[in-house]
């Protein structure tokens, strides 16, 4: 959604604090950016205590997985999946916005567009929590020989996810959320709520297979991290099938390219 397209549709029938959220959803590439910014930032933060901890090894700072506090691995968790989805959430927030608006035209009863945006967080900051729960309790119970072999059966799988109805269904529902609110349209707090979960869920539909791969790459990893970022951001962002398609096929060959050299090198 374009800046002008926002500014011809100005949410003057909002409140002030729903209003200023509408304005940013309508400039989604601005938002992108800035929590980019903020991922960098973080990135780089993570990075220089994981050369301290590498003793000055650039690669394995990079490359391996972040010795970290428990503390500290919930709020990288936290930070990241926040970090990657709030950008995607731009046109689920714009469009809710743009019909409230249009309901408070008529003097119809509307819930704060930040309703919507408190469910759709609630599912991501519990997926943040459980996926930092799995890191800290089963980081070391996995036997290290398993290691090759559950990497490329992870790779493997997260690009055969990328070809299946529910990924697309979940995807299309994230690109276009106006069909889902004008089939199952709330006006209490608590409906609204809800409403944000299930896109938050569809979202998450989108993209767990993905995450799962910051597992296998060393959770936290610096470069995972940024990569999948960029990348899912972009996936939501877009239209069609074509980059979800290629990141299918690229992942499934990673996941091959690894079995094999494993068999190679024993």
């Amino acid at each position: 959604m374009t800046d002008q397209v926002s500014n011809s549709f100005a949410l003057t029938h909002l409140p002030p604090a729903a209003a200023r959220l509408g304005w940013l959803a309508a400039r989604p590439r601005a938002v992108a950016v800035a929590c980019i910014v903020v991922l960098t930032a973080l990135g780089w933060s993570v990075l220089g205590g994981a050369l301290t901890q590498s003793g000055g090894s650039l690669w394995t700072a990079l490359c391996g997985p972040l010795d970290a506090s428990m503390s500290l691995i919930v709020v990288l968790w936290l930070a990241m999946v926040l970090a990657m989805m709030l950008p995607t959430a731009a046109p689920m927030i714009l469009t809710y916005a743009e019909i409230a608006e249009a309901a408070a035209r008529k003097g119809e009863r509307i819930v704060s567009p930040l309703m919507l945006a408190a469910g759709y967080c609630a599912v991501w900051i519990a997926a943040a929590l459980a996926a930092a729960a799995g890191q800290i309790l089963f980081a070391d119970a996995v036997p290290r020989h398993w290691t090759p072999a559950l990497t490329a059966a992870a790779f493997v799988g997260a690009g055969l996810y990328q070809f299946t109805a529910l990924k697309h269904a979940c995807l299309s529902r994230c690109r276009q959320p106006f069909s889902v609110f004008f089939l199952n349209w709330k006006t209490t707090p608590q409906g609204v709520f809800r409403l944000g979960a299930r896109q938050g869920l569809d979202c998450l539909g989108c993209c767990w297979a993905m995450m799962a791969l910051m597992f296998v790459g060393g959770a936290m990893n610096v470069v995972w991290m940024a990569a999948l970022a960029i990348y899912m951001t972009a996936e939501k962002l877009g239209s069609g099938r074509w980059l979800t398609q290629i990141g299918g096929l690229a992942l499934i060959a990673t996941g091959i390219g690894i079995f094999i050299i494993n068999m190679i090198t024993g």
